[in-house]
């Protein structure tokens, strides 16, 4: 069962050159936050593509890692429970590259506060036959709660190189790099059992001494858990999200750099220079017209929603890190649960938030086709994006919080009413609610900037773009005639069933290409006083209700197929404009004025 391998103190710090046809390649694998995407973003630093694997839409980050004089392949797989049996459409992938040859290097990435966890999927690798390495993260918690594990034993007893790491502050990652060249296959007897053998390791290289439990970060650990102190947190986490985004974000920043830096500064520049050098009427319209790409496309994405991105990716990276978003999940399960879902559903939801498309494709976290189409369902219908949200915040917050309440209770009793019947009319059943707790914890601020960092980044990659081309395509409809067309067919029920402004049309219209282009045209009728304090209600829930835009439909017909995005665009349009037509009738009968 054993295999002798050298000490630490024999593994050379010079890797040999070995010549090679390809880079080498290193899969990341194991269990759900263990943190094997920051010992990946260390390892491979600013370099890293996201794509799919082939013929699924499981996403794969590579990168390009540097591991003595060799440049090798990175590979940050899923997180997975098992490479055997039942398996998910992330584990199926995960072992896929594994026992395919695509991985040359398994480097097991393993929380060292669970051991005996880590090590069940340590013998599934072995059964792969992969060359590996195994990497106890997080070792620095392991030992603050009295966990001691004696990693030169269980390199000893596992034949392979052992290395302790604390991936979030880089430490650890010199010895990883020269144990990359000395990766060995585990030799697990054929007739063993997972667990049992797990157990027998765990219990010889683990060793628990008395220490003086965290207290303050237990406590808090339980009260975000419990109903009657987990409402009164999650208000307060909710108002600190308006303040910080809402406020700071929507209302400050975006007065400093869409009002103060684009309107006062850069389009009155840009119109005058577009005016002076280019002679064309149709191409200076098109950059600095009404539909310009600079007085609307960059105005838009870099003025009014740039802002409110970067402060709700700073405030749910402060979430995420200190360890209650899982948390909340536990607390919202019995919630979820009417709704044919778990509280691993929070996930999906709380992203959401910030992008709907992103959330679509985590959906498939969820372990039932039902539970990922009542959850893409609901976050299609409901779930206002980080522009949205700031929008809503942004207006309604200046109205009035009877306003701001108006629209979120009518938005998620009808939410709750859709998953409730989708729950009873889908057929399928719901998964096991099985989920890993991190820490709480201080985030690191160092961490939390690198994070929104890169998730800017890659707002500014792959949004921008697309508003760009969004403000294009507005430019051809309006010029062609057809902007007219479509705002003509759909102003009757905008001003006489939903009682808006005819301007209202050509906001819902620009929103289905791009929520946040609605949401910031919602944002400047209502900065002119063209809505009023019902209106902007109104026209918010309806907003908030309404298509999914272009990039969301076009995710949601990836996962589900053409028949299934279609069947949601036709309900979600018909729920969102009945509700609409009836808030407007029961606000004006009941003459509520916000």
């Amino acid at each position: 069962m054993r295999r002798s391998r050298s000490s630490p103190s024999t593994i050379s710090s010079e890797p040999l050159l070995t010549l090679r046809a390809r880079p080498r390649r290193l899969a990341l694998v194991g269990n759900p936050n263990v943190g094997k995407s920051a010992l990946f973003g260390r390892l491979t630093g600013r370099y890293a593509v996201v794509s799919n694997y082939p013929g699924t839409t499981v996403a794969l980050t590579q990168g390009r890692a540097l591991v003595g004089n060799e440049v090798c392949d990175l590979i940050d797989t899923p997180g997975v429970n098992a490479l055997e049996g039942v398996l998910s459409e992330d584990e199926q992938i995960t072992r896929a590259i594994i026992t395919s040859g695509q991985a040359d290097v398994v480097v097991q990435v393993a929380d060292a506060r669970n051991i005996r966890r880590a090590l069940m999927l340590t013998w599934q690798i072995a059964r792969c036959g992969r060359p590996m390495v195994l990497v106890l993260n997080m070792s620095d918690e392991a030992r603050s709660r009295g966990i001691d594990i004696d990693a030169r034993q269980l390199r000893a007893d596992l034949g392979v190189p052992v290395v302790e790491t604390v991936a979030t502050e880089g430490r650890g990652l010199a010895d990883l790099r020269r144990a990359l060249g000395h990766a060995s296959v585990v030799a697990v007897p054929a007739d063993s059992d997972a667990a049992s053998w797990a157990h027998e390791y765990s219990e010889r290289v683990r060793a628990i001494r008395p220490h003086v439990s965290p207290r303050i970060q237990e406590a808090i650990g339980r009260a975000v858990r419990q109903p009657l102190t987990g409402l009164p947190i999650l208000a307060g986490v909710l108002y600190l999200l308006y303040l910080f985004v809402g406020v700071f974000g929507a209302q400050t920043l975006v007065r400093l750099i869409e009002h103060d830096l684009f309107a006062g500064i850069v389009n009155p520049a840009a119109i005058a220079l577009v005016t002076r050098l280019v002679p064309i009427a149709f191409v200076r319209d098109l950059l600095v017209g009404q539909y310009g790409l600079i007085t609307m496309g960059l105005t838009y994405a870099i003025g009014i929603v740039l802002p409110v991105v970067t402060t709700f990716f700073l405030m749910f990276g402060w979430l995420e890190d200190s360890g209650y978003i899982p948390r909340l999940a536990i607390f919202c399960d019995r919630i979820f649960r009417m709704m044919g879902l778990n509280g691993k559903a929070v996930l999906p939801m709380v992203l959401g938030l910030g992008c709907d498309t992103m959330a679509t494709m985590t959906t498939r976290i969820l372990g039932s086709r039902k539970e990922r189409l009542i959850a893409i369902l609901l976050l299609a219908l409901g779930i206002p994006c980080s522009a949205q949200l700031a929008t809503i915040l942004g207006i309604l917050g200046g109205i009035s919080f009877a306003a701001l309440l108006t629209l979120f209770g009518v938005v998620v009793a009808q939410m709750f009413l859709v998953g409730f019947l989708a729950a009873r009319v889908l057929s399928g059943d719901r998964s096991d609610f099985i989920l890993e707790l991190p820490p709480i914890r201080l985030p690191s601020m160092r961490n939390l900037l690198r994070k929104t960092v890169m998730r800017v980044r890659w707002y500014l990659g792959e949004a921008v773009p697309l508003f760009l081309i969004g403000t294009v395509l507005l430019f051809l409809l309006d010029r062609t005639g057809a902007l007219k067309l479509v705002v003509a067919v759909a102003r009757p029920v905008v001003t006489g069933l939903l009682g808006l402004p005819a301007g209202a049309a050509q906001v819902f219209v620009m929103g289905f290409l791009r929520r946040d282009y609605g949401a910031a045209g919602l944002y400047q009728m209502a900065h002119a006083g063209t809505l009023s304090s019902v209106q902007a209600v109104i026209a918010l829930t309806v907003m908030t209700l309404f298509v999914p835009c272009v990039a969301n439909l076009l995710m949601i017909i990836r996962e589900q197929g053409v028949r299934v995005g279609l069947t949601m665009l036709t309900f979600i349009t018909i729920v969102a404009l009945s509700t609409g037509v009836a808030l407007n009738y029961v606000l004006h009968f009941l003459r509520v004025s916000f």
